[in-house]
């Protein structure tokens, strides 16, 4: 930790240390907004707020084929 204190680039140990910890509490976010997306969708399947796949894939292929239409 000392050398990368040192050169100037961080001013003191406890940055160095903060930039560590920083992507592994940004990691720890996103994971809690996963999760919490999860949770939704298994809320809402529970609640049968669901539709078929095969009208969701079909919604999907037919904007896919709009779009290449378009290009």
């Amino acid at each position: 930790m000392q050398s990368r204190a040192d050169p100037g680039r961080y001013h003191s140990k406890s940055e160095v240390l903060r930039e560590g910890v920083r992507p592994v509490q940004e990691r720890e976010a996103r994971l809690a907004a996963l999760d919490a997306s999860i949770a939704r969708g298994l809320a809402d399947a529970d609640a049968g707020r669901v539709k078929p796949s095969s009208d969701v894939f079909d919604r999907l292929e037919a904007k896919l084929a709009a779009k290449t239409d378009r290009a």
